[in-house]
């Protein structure tokens, strides 16, 4: 099997998708950044070894909090910084995978993060045809019949539209003779490319087109995004669904707790099987009541020896992974903080962050409060902490009821 490589170009501005307060590739669409969905494709598919994305030396903070929850694998390299054009970018992309890759890759893929709906079959048409033929651009038949028009405005030529393909990404490569093809370009000041498949040609290399998708649309204009905000609503109406969750743990030995999955320090620890962080406990059972499918124990047993002392942010996490895996989108959690100490305002900031981190999804989305019970009953008495928690969801109307 090829070592294959994927590199995400999102270095743009994306003018022509303006007026909006971000740049193309971070605007929301399904309540995820456009360039997450890109990276989602790549890093999901079992084919592909190690994905690079290339941004704006402007976007980092926008660019981590996207990718928040996405790398569960370790594939996800740390972003390039692009150039003026996108050939530049795409050429420091492929120096930032020669330099952190343990080996260079057999195949390099180039994907445009502009292009949410990349399917695993178009991946896979794309590395079996870099391994056919060395360089393979993903080509659609033009339906409309092109003319050629002269400075004048009049014809010049009608081309067989048989003969005419639109190219899309992932355009795929042998590694080693695309990033010479890039470094030869640079060396030479040639740097009017706009897709990597023209460089392979000038290059002096033979280029094969293999089919396309019609889905794999790119994201340009405003209306663009409009568009394809419809086409993924109309491929399945989303239904509402709520859960809630609840934990408590005693304290124990030890010198710290673990809240939100931030180790916070205090006289007491906890007594549990696994870390005894009740507020991602609470949030995992919350996500699963919401989707109907158990709870902790039921997928994480206590009597299983593999769960003594892990941390539990594998708990939400999986949790997380399973409302996407039905099509779901996590619209808000919902956490409030039982206890007497330690205190959560310090660090309420730090467990949104985590909580987050955790799921793939926007601080914004992650609400953290705490009370005291006023000295009543056990977490008065300062014997133990408590957590309850609530999530919504959204879930394919097909998907209603199955788990």
């Amino acid at each position: 099997m090829p070592l294959v490589a994927a590199i995400i170009v999102a270095a743009g501005r994306g003018t022509r998708a303006r007026p909006h307060a971000l740049p193309k590739q971070y605007r929301p669409l399904a309540g995820r950044p456009l360039v997450a969905h890109s990276l989602e494709a790549t890093l999901r598919h079992p084919a592909i070894a190690r994905v690079l994305c290339v941004i704006h030396p402007d976007d980092m903070s926008l660019y981590e909090e996207s990718v928040r929850g996405l790398d569960h694998d370790g594939k996800l390299l740390a972003p390039g910084f692009g150039g003026a054009t996108r050939q530049a970018s795409v050429h420091a992309g492929l120096e930032a995978l020669a330099a952190r890759m343990e080996r260079a890759p057999d195949i390099v893929l180039v994907h445009d993060a502009a292009r949410p709906f990349l399917s695993p079959q178009l991946i896979d048409r794309a590395i079996a045809a870099a391994e056919l033929h060395g360089a393979a651009v993903p080509g659609l038949t033009v339906t409309d019949t092109v003319k050629i028009v002269g400075a004048d405005g009049l014809v010049a030529e009608t081309p067989d539209r048989a003969r005419l393909r639109t190219v899309q990404t992932p355009q795929a490569f042998t590694f080693q003779a695309l990033l010479s093809a890039h470094r030869a370009a640079a060396a030479q000041g040639v740097d009017g490319f706009t897709d990597d498949g023209a460089i392979a040609e000038w290059a002096g290399g033979s280029v094969h087109i293999f089919p396309g998708d019609a889905h794999n649309v790119k994201l340009t204009t405003g209306e663009d995004f409009v568009e394809a905000e419809r086409r993924l609503a109309a491929r399945h109406e989303m239904i509402v669904r709520f859960g809630i969750g609840y934990d408590v743990h005693t304290f124990g030995e030890g010198d710290h707790v673990m809240i939100g999955g931030v180790a916070i320090a205090h006289e007491r620890g906890i007594v549990a099987h696994s870390d005894g962080d009740v507020v991602l406990h609470a949030l995992t059972d919350a996500l699963l009541g919401a989707i109907a499918d158990g709870d902790i124990g039921s997928h994480f047993p206590p009597s299983d020896p593999r769960w003594k002392g892990a941390s539990s942010d594998i708990f939400l996490r999986d949790a997380g992974e399973r409302v996407r895996r039905r099509g779901g989108i996590i619209d808000n959690v919902d956490v409030i903080v039982v206890c007497e100490r330690p205190r959560i305002g310090p660090h309420r900031e730090a467990i949104r962050q985590r909580i987050a981190q955790i799921l793939g999804i926007g601080t914004g989305q992650v609400s953290v409060k705490a009370t005291t019970s006023e000295g009543l009953g056990f977490t008065g008495r300062r014997e133990g902490i408590a957590a309850q928690a609530s999530a919504t969801v959204r879930l394919p109307a097909f998907m209603e009821g199955q788990s």
